[in-house]
């Protein structure tokens, strides 16, 4: 579990290879059996298109895989917190030009935010701000 690097990857993940990592992000390290088990019912997926993911995500280092007898074990070398904070900088970049406060707006304006969103929101920013002040 202490592998995991903070660092975003460089390169994108698609959907399917994020179901794969939100699989391995969950338990680690999983066969490739396993991660089947968890993420391919709900996809209507074979072993072989997981097996395929694995590789990609391999192949993009997003991954470790380790040598078990005739097998392989997957765990991730990138934490969850990194990829989710680069997926958002590139979200609000590309479609806010960089503006958090834009994103908020539109998602208050498309009235996307319910009254409990608002609500953390306003906790975490009131948390932010008590940090600041000390």
């Amino acid at each position: 579990m202490g592998s995991e690097r903070a660092e975003e990857p460089t390169d994108r993940i698609s959907e399917a290879e994020y179901a794969v990592m939100e699989a391995l992000w969950a338990r680690h390290p999983l066969t490739a059996n396993e991660v089947a088990d968890a993420v391919a019912p709900a996809r209507g997926w074979g072993l072989a298109t997981v097996k395929t993911l694995l590789s990609r995500l391999a192949a993009k280092q997003v991954i470790s895989t380790e040598p078990q007898g005739k097998r392989f074990l997957y765990s991730p070398l990138v934490a969850r917190e990194a990829y989710l904070g680069g997926e958002s900088r590139r979200l609000v970049d590309r479609l806010f030009g960089g503006s958090a406060a834009g994103l908020f707006a539109h998602l208050a304006e498309a009235e996307a935010l319910s009254a409990a969103d608002l609500d953390q929101i306003e906790a975490l920013l009131k948390q932010i701000r008590e940090g600041e002040g000390q």
